[in-house]
Order: C-alpha cells, then structure tokens, then sequence
C-alpha cells in the first residue's frame, strides 16, 4: 500500500492519542479528532459534586500505565505528569476489623499473608523478575510468535484457570479473599476460565510498579499526551464528530478509537455485509454504577490499613466477590455489591480543599441496567467504615447510560470496551483485530488487543501494525 500523505485518528482516549502520538512520530501529518470540548475519553476529571471537589469521571487508579512499552517512550513528565505512589497499592478489609493487603515489596506482602505468604511468593516471583520481558508478550494480541515462549507459557497455564480455582491455592480466607478482589477487575464472572490471569498481572504490578495515582487528576494524563502530541506537530479538534468516514481526505491513514457499534455508523455501506454481521455479533459486558462523594472527612475505615491504600475492595469474602460478578454478567442485581473504592485525595492535596476529602467508587451491574446502587453501594462501605454516611457532603452517580452518554464507547455502562473472556480476547473484535476490509482505515480501541486499561497499548499496537503496512 503506498506511503499515505496524512493521518487522522477518531477519538482522544488513552489509544487514540498513543495512536497519534506514534504516527507523528513516524513524520505523518496527523489530525486527531474528539467529539467533545476536551481531551480524554476515559482520563477525564471534572468538579462533580462540590466546587473544589476534584474526581476522576471515569478511570482514577492506573496499574497498568507505569508498565507500558507505549507511555514509557513518551517523555509524559516534561509535559507536567507526575506520579504519586500511596504507601500500599490495595487493601481488602473484613468484618472483623482486619484487612489484607499488597505492600509493593514482596517479602512485607508474604509475611502479612502469613501460612500462605510461601505459596503467593513462589507464584508471582518468577514473574516480578521477568516483568519486563512479561509484559510485552501479554501486551500484545494473545495469539503472537512469542520472544519467551516458556515464560509466557508458564504464566498462560496460571491465568486461564478460573479465579475461583487459582485462589484455591491459598488457606486461608483471607488471602483468598484479597486475589478475588483482584481478580474482580476482569469484570467476568470468576468461576469462568481466563478471570484469574487479572489478578496474577495486577498482583505483579503491585510490587513491580505499584498502583498510582496521576497528580491533579486523571486529566493530566490526557493533557500531557496531548501535549506531547502537539509538539510533535500534530493538530487536535476538539468538539468535531466525525459522523462518516466519508468527512476525511482520501487516501490518508485512518485509525478509529471507537467501538464496533460506532464503528459501523462511521463506516457506513462500505464495509462488507459479513464484516458488518461480525461486528455485530461483538458482545459488550457488563456495565457499571459509580459514584462519586466529597467528604468532610476520610473514610473512617475499621483497619487502619485502608487509611493507607490508593484503592480498596470492598466485597468481603471469596464467595460474596464471585456472586456479585457473577450476577452482573447473568443480568442480576446483588444486594452486597463488589465495590472498587478509590481515596486520590488522601495522597493527593489537589483534589479537594483543606482538611476535605474525596471518594470514588463503582460496582459492575448488568449491561444497560437502570437500577440505582447508591444504597446498597454506601451500606457496603459503612459495613466497614462505621460513619461514612456521616461524611458525605455531596454525592453524583453515573449509571450505566450516563456513563455512555459522557464517553460512547462505554456502551451500556462497558468500561472494558467489550467483554473480556478468552474468546473475544483472541479475536477481538474480529479475526483482523486492529485492521478492517477498509484500505487504510484501523480500529485501535479498547476493542483490540490487548483490551481495557489505561495503557495506550490497543493504540500503540494498531498503529505500528498501520505504518508497517505501508512500506
């Protein structure tokens, strides 16, 4: 295919601006286009409850950012991103007062887990020595000619067995219960194979890298790709849709950070009726109720390890986890909730005003569902956080179809860009992945390999793939 004289990509989120990012890099004019007035997609932060209240809209702790090959080679800290690491990247507490916890060291986090700290060390050690190594190969399509076969095939036998089997390899509940918390950010039901392989990686990206937080928000990591982006000559357009790939220039390299449903409308009678029909078959997964709170004060948590994670797991045991996932994907409501809980303001002075907090947190519910959450997600922190409803100054909840209304590609409430079994992980969302039957035109959202996250590697991956294809 010949050399094309300009670029265009769709969408701002953290795929859509690595995706330009490489193809200014590579000496292609580039013209990235974004629907609404900033920059983003799901690295948004806004004042939604009280003025100077600052929240993360959507994504708020970034294990996976500090290990991408993608953002590594971007300068992000001259363009005014920086890092904040809490003194612990998680905490799962229990009724009785206690908590587990991940230390971003190994050996402090064997010894908290006590009679199972030998099983978990001789499991995630190999891994955390050969991160690096590791991580590019699962950061890729699953189906690749790997450069550590034996290592990715070790690490494949672990995380295709179903979270409920993998924690099985620990004694006591507690440390079962702290890698379903895990494991529950597969957004799958646990019981279904592929769901333990979440909490194996973000288990090893606690200690390798921690789970950090981005100073003032998750904006600044769009602002400083943008940033980069501009620098390297490249044009944004802020508050164009782009309604038909008919509104782009012939002949140049289009990369689309949407959804197949969006996809399809952009496209339009040029795709092939059987490329049409497969990506309708794409399947979205379960969507997600979140809310966001300002507080008077921080969340008054029984263990006093909480008061020192970035993130908690709100859920209590192994068993309670696995049936709140698994009625979110059987389009079942549950009474007690998993809940994801994040606290930036407790490490980060910017978010809230002096001696104020935030909080933000979310549960998975049935694609598209209308039901509130708000009770039953506040009486799941006050369950271990006796007076938290005491605290609440403010609160602003986003259910599933405001979510979708604020990014479209959180279809019904989906975060992850489509559901995340092992099917559609290798073929996502079709055979071709990141190409299309269109000449020069390629998808590289979070509906291609390697999926959800901030990461930018969907983009990274799709772009690389588009410049190769035309030498």
């Amino acid at each position: 295919m010949p050399a094309p004289r300009e670029a265009f990509v769709i969408g701002s989120g953290p795929n859509g601006l690595t995706a330009a990012i490489i193809l200014a890099r590579a000496g292609i004019p580039t013209t990235l286009f974004e629907a609404q007035s900033v920059v983003g997609g799901a690295m948004r932060s806004a004042e939604l409850t009280l003025p100077g209240f600052l929240h993360d809209v959507c994504s708020a702790i970034h294990p996976m950012a500090l290990s991408s090959p993608a953002f590594a080679s971007f300068p992000l800290r001259d363009h005014g991103l920086t890092w904040i690491q809490p003194p612990l990247p998680v905490a799962h507490p229990f009724d009785d007062g206690s908590a587990a916890v991940l230390e971003r060291s190994l050996e402090e986090s064997c010894a908290r887990l006590g009679p199972d700290g030998i099983a978990y060390g001789n499991i995630v050690r190999p891994w955390i020595e050969h991160w690096t190594e590791l991580c590019a190969e699962i950061l890729q399509p699953l189906m690749h000619r790997p450069s550590h076969p034996l290592l990715l095939a070790r690490f494949g036998l672990a995380a295709l067995s179903p979270a409920t089997s993998a924690a099985r390899k620990f004694r006591t509940e507690s440390a079962r219960s702290l890698f379903a918390g895990l494991a529950g950010h597969s957004v799958l039901p646990l019981e279904m194979l592929g769901s333990a392989s979440f909490g194996w990686v973000l288990a090893v990206i606690a200690h390798v890298a921690g789970w950090p937080i981005p100073s003032g928000g998750s904006q600044q990591i769009a602002n400083a790709l943008a940033s980069y982006f501009t620098t390297l000559g490249g044009k944004i357009r802020l508050g164009v849709r782009i309604q038909s790939l008919d509104e782009l220039a012939s002949g140049g390299l289009v990369l689309c950070d949407v959804t197949p449903r969006q996809f399809i409308d952009i496209a339009g009678n040029r795709l092939p009726s059987d490329f049409q029909r497969q990506l309708r078959r794409y399947r979205y997964g379960p969507g997600v109720f979140k809310l966001d709170w300002a507080l008077s004060a921080p969340i008054p948590w029984k263990a006093r390890e909480c008061t020192q994670a970035g993130t908690i797991h709100v859920g209590g045991t192994l068993a309670e986890i696995a049936a709140s996932e698994r009625a979110a994907w059987e389009g079942r409501i549950e009474e007690r909730p998993f809940l994801i809980v994040t606290q930036s303001s407790l490490f980060d002075d910017r978010r809230a005003p002096a001696g104020r907090q935030t909080a933000w947190a979310y549960c998975h519910i049935p694609n598209g569902s209308t039901v509130d959450m708000t009770e039953r997600m506040e009486n799941q922190i006050e369950r271990f956080a006796p007076g938290f409803r005491d605290c609440i100054l403010a609160r602003h909840a986003f259910n599933p179809a405001a979510l979708q209304e604020h990014n479209e590609n959180l279809i019904g409430g989906d975060i992850t860009g489509g559901a995340q079994d092992l099917r559609q992980l290798l073929f996502r969302p079709t055979r071709l992945l990141y190409r299309t039957p269109l000449e020069n035109v390629y998808l590289c959202s979070s509906s291609t390999p390697p999926g959800g996250g901030v990461h930018g590697m969907c983009g990274y991956n799709a772009a690389r793939l588009a410049l190769a294809d035309c030498k």
